[in-house]
């Protein structure tokens, strides 16, 4: 009778083994972001999140630009091509820093360069691609409203076309990240041919990008108001590609998938910091990590995690084989945010009063994720696409 094979040891930081579904590639992409995050992110966060300020935004991206996570799935005009796994491996890492890194690479990349690069002119791609790719410009992206967020079909930003050919847009938008530091935006507006998308240079007369002060969340990233007034485009400023909610709702898919990943670098951060906390504070004359209780809310929220993970790997496999649907997005935005969330909460028990401070990462990501939560489809829209598939009855009205 052969003898069993040897079991590998049993690793704490990767209970089920995934690591061993991916490929070096794979994994020198993870170290490198981790390893960015964790020498220009983490040792400053904290104080960026509690003053409310991304400092240096502009040479982060030009960083960010220079190790290729700008635009990184996507092909030529000098970004990475790396594949959908290696983009969800670095939101994770991202993440795993703080939302607001993930969110400044996740809009960069997955919606204002993406709407660029499936929907734009040759023209549009080679003026602002490479420069977005190497962090020289920095994109925003206009679909939200101040009065129609998860109804973009209604929304009040609107495009004419002037007797001379040129365009002129006026309306607001809101929340948007990166607004008041980018070079570029990508905004969406209702014309008489339908919704169409517009390459905005944010220096062009009449645009303006307050920022949106006194948030509790995504403290350290760059939140704005967009206003159009009168600005005027030439006529080849619009996406030539797309005409129609497809444009900016496949755009949204694809940051979406981003979420999948980065929600759960979320999770991970504050459950390693609760079985580090728990490991060392003492109560009762023994760590409280080998009380039954706080095992029990380790074990569930390892399995959790991982879970989360797993599927974030899946649905980067399907979308790597062009076979990813929207509503497989939907899915996994949907559970990972929420079990992120809730592990995150789950943390902050474990560390007590401790888990409040700053001196942890543990609160920042919670509150972080109450935004990650709503943006890009609220948990009740992403239930109603859900339920549309599973019973082929729409009902969103």
């Amino acid at each position: 009778m052969a003898a069993s094979p040897k079991l590998p040891a049993f690793d704490p930081a990767d209970p089920l083994g995934i690591d061993d579904l991916l490929e070096p590639e794979d994994l020198a992409v993870r170290d490198t972001v981790r390893s960015w995050a964790a020498d220009r992110v983490l040792p400053y966060v904290a104080d960026w999140y509690e003053k409310g300020e991304l400092p240096g935004i502009r040479e982060l991206a030009r960083e960010l630009g220079s190790i290729g996570a700008l635009g990184m799935s996507l092909d030529g005009y000098g970004c990475a091509g790396a594949s959908a796994v290696q983009y969800g491996l670095a939101c994770l890492e991202l993440e795993a820093a703080d939302s607001g890194i993930r969110s400044l690479v996740s809009v960069q990349g997955s919606l204002a360069m993406y709407a660029i690069h499936r929907f734009g002119s040759e023209g549009q791609k080679q003026t602002w691609l490479p420069r977005m790719a190497a962090g020289e410009v920095i994109g925003c992206f206009g679909l939200t409203e101040p009065d129609h967020g998860s109804d973009p079909a209604n929304m009040r930003t609107h495009a004419k076309r002037d007797a001379g050919g040129d365009w002129v847009l006026n309306g607001r938008k809101m929340w948007i990240t990166n607004g008041s530091v980018a070079g570029v935006a990508v905004v969406w507006a209702q014309t008489e041919e339908g919704i169409r998308g517009f390459v905005v240079p944010t220096g062009t007369a009449g645009f303006s990008a307050p920022e949106i002060k006194h948030k509790w969340s995504l403290r350290a990233s760059v939140t704005s108001e967009l206003v159009l007034d009168d600005v005027r485009l030439p006529a080849d400023a619009v996406l030539p590609e797309v005409t129609g909610l497809r444009g900016p709702l496949s755009c949204l898919s694809h940051a979406r998938y981003g979420i999948v990943w980065g929600s759960m670098g979320a999770a991970r951060s504050s459950f390693e910091a609760a079985v580090e906390y728990a490991k060392s504070r003492e109560q009762f004359g023994r760590p409280i990590g080998g009380f039954q209780l706080t095992q029990a809310k380790l074990a569930d929220m390892a399995v959790e995690l991982h879970k989360g993970i797993l599927l974030a790997h899946h649905l980067g496999r399907r979308m790597d084989a062009g076979r990813l649907r929207p509503e497989q997005v939907s899915f996994g935005k949907l559970n990972n945010v929420r079990e992120a969330i809730d592990i995150c909460r789950t943390a902050r028990t474990i560390l007590g009063a401790n888990g409040i401070s700053l001196e942890y990462p543990v609160m920042r990501h919670a509150t972080n994720l109450e935004s990650v939560l709503t943006y890009e489809g609220t948990v009740e829209m992403h239930q109603l696409v859900l339920g549309k598939a599973l019973t082929g009855l729409d009902a969103f009205r």
